[in-house]
C-alpha cells in the first residue's frame, strides 16, 4: 500500500505504526473464525485492537492533558484484548503460539503507550 506524501505527526510514532500492524494481524487471525462469532468475539477483539491506534490518532490533535487521557484509553484497549485473546484460545480459535505472539505485542504496545504518556511531562 502506498503511503501518502504528507503524514500527520502521529503517523510517525512507532507506537502508532505498531498498533496499525497489530490491528491488521487481528483482522487476519479472525477472518476465519466461526460466523456465529461475527457480532461477538470477532467484533469485540477487532474493535479493541483498532481502538488502540484510533485513540493515539485522536488524542494527538488535542491538548497534552487530553492526549494523556486518550493514551490511557488506548492502553486500556490493549488490556481489553488480553481476555478476548484468552477466550479465543480456550475456544480453539487461536493457537497457543498465536496467543503468545499477540499477548507479547499487546504488552509491548501498552509499555510504549505508557512511555509516550510519561513523556508528555504533565
Amino acid at each position: 500500500m502506498r503511503q501518502p506524501e504528507i503524514m500527520a505527526s502521529f503517523e510517525k510514532l512507532q507506537v502508532y505504526q505498531r498498533a496499525i500492524d497489530f490491528s491488521y494481524k487481528i483482522y487476519r487471525l479472525t477472518e476465519n473464525w466461526p460466523k456465529t462469532e461475527t457480532f461477538g468475539l470477532t467484533s469485540q477483539l477487532r474493535r479493541a485492537a483498532v481502538s488502540i491506534s484510533l485513540n493515539i490518532a485522536e488524542g494527538s490533535s488535542r491538548s497534552r492533558k487530553d492526549f494523556s487521557h486518550f493514551l490511557t484509553i488506548s492502553r486500556g484497549s490493549c488490556y481489553e484484548c488480553i481476555p478476548l485473546l484468552a477466550i479465543a484460545t480456550k475456544l480453539k480459535y487461536l493457537t497457543n503460539e498465536d496467543y503468545k505472539t499477540c499477548y507479547t505485542e499487546v504488552e509491548a504496545l501498552a509499555k510504549m503507550i505508557n512511555g509516550l504518556r510519561n513523556s508528555l511531562d504533565l
